[in-house]
């Protein structure tokens, strides 16, 4: 059995009109997708299930010249590198890269192409949903609405407000600028810490620049993260931090979960140093069932979700599928990642 017949095996990876197109190694995960989305990477690629590849390697892996990685699957291992001789790019789906060893695949000759951008919007919109469910108590209030124990409800039973309070937020690059022209819309003050200022998005929105993280969090309603996972940014949040917001501050993480010390955030919450926490990423994902996050009436988890609306994942494939082409054809990835 040879490669071709692997893919043709099935109706949903197979197309009449596949001869001559490179292919492309994809994560079993991609194969639950939309069929819509799957057609965007058909129309120049033959799809290889990452499943029948390991199944058939030997026959496989000299033709695989793109790689998609999709829910940070699958693991680019040394070993997997070795075993595509004529790899030309990886190309991951999603802004992060934190999962892949940028100098390790570098050493192969291949290629990284990551999907910023497309994603900003719904993420920031993501990060103003958690501020505004955990301000207004809202999950607390559907359980109150719908439990089968509540007769009456409590008028003394309330929230905090969003609109007119401070904002701090730490990263202003793309999804953070987006948050900050959404918090203007709520006539927040805004306060944001960034590696450089940023005098353009300063000005659009009418953001003050704390060059201290340390300004930012003593004076911040809400601190919202934003910042990309770096070996620098690793619990850049930690109980040093904590111990400065304030005891009615509420934090927000829609960047990566080992941004934050989560042993530090847990004691944080249950000692009232803070009030509240309302995180899209945790690390790992999903958390220990056992762990304590899970189970605090003052913090709201969501499954790392910022990017995941029909559009903004359809467009993300639509960004993988053109760094893919643009390096199998040898010209520059709209959307490289290179090593630093």
């Amino acid at each position: 059995q040879n490669c071709r017949h692997v893919n043709a095996a099935s109706d949903f990876h197979s197309t009449t009109n596949m001869e001559g197109l490179p292919c492309a190694l994809l994560s079993d995960k991609m194969s639950h997708l939309p069929e819509d989305y799957i057609e965007l990477v058909k129309l120049h690629f033959r799809i290889i299930w990452f499943k029948d590849f390991v199944q058939n390697q030997q026959q496989c892996s000299q033709v695989i010249q793109a790689l998609f990685v999709w829910a940070q699957l699958p693991h680019v291992t040394q070993e997997l590198l070795q075993s595509l001789p004529n790899l030309k790019v990886i190309v991951n789906g999603g802004v992060g890269v934190n999962h892949l060893d940028l100098n390790l695949i570098s050493r192969f000759g291949v290629k990284v192409g990551n999907t910023p951008h497309v994603l900003s919007n719904a993420t920031a919109d993501m990060g103003m949903a958690l501020m505004l469910a955990s301000a207004r108590r809202l999950i607390e209030g559907i359980n109150i609405a719908c439990s089968p124990e509540t007769t009456a409800f409590d008028c003394n039973w309330i929230g905090i407000d969003v609109s007119g309070t401070t904002l701090g937020i730490i990263g202003m690059g793309n999804i953070g600028f987006k948050v900050a022209q959404r918090a203007k819309g709520f006539e927040m003050k805004i306060l944001y810490h960034n590696r450089n200022r940023r005098h353009k998005e300063e000005e659009a929105v009418g953001a003050h620049f704390c060059e201290k993280i340390e300004d930012l969090l003593q004076q911040s309603d809400f601190v919202m993260i934003a910042v990309n996972l770096t070996p620098e940014t690793v619990k850049l949040i930690g109980k040093r931090e904590l111990d400065m917001m304030k005891p009615t501050a509420t934090l927000i993480n829609i960047s990566r979960g080992q941004v934050v010390d989560q042993d530090a955030l847990v004691e944080a919450l249950q000692k009232g140093v803070i009030r509240a926490a309302a995180l899209d990423v945790t690390h790992p994902e999903p958390l220990p069932r056992h762990h304590p996050l899970l189970t605090m009436k003052n913090v709201i988890l969501s499954p790392h979700i910022g990017s995941a609306t029909y559009n903004t994942r359809k467009s993300m494939l639509q960004k993988m599928v053109e760094n893919a082409v643009a390096a199998i054809n040898g010209t520059p990835l709209p959307d490289e990642v290179v090593p630093r």
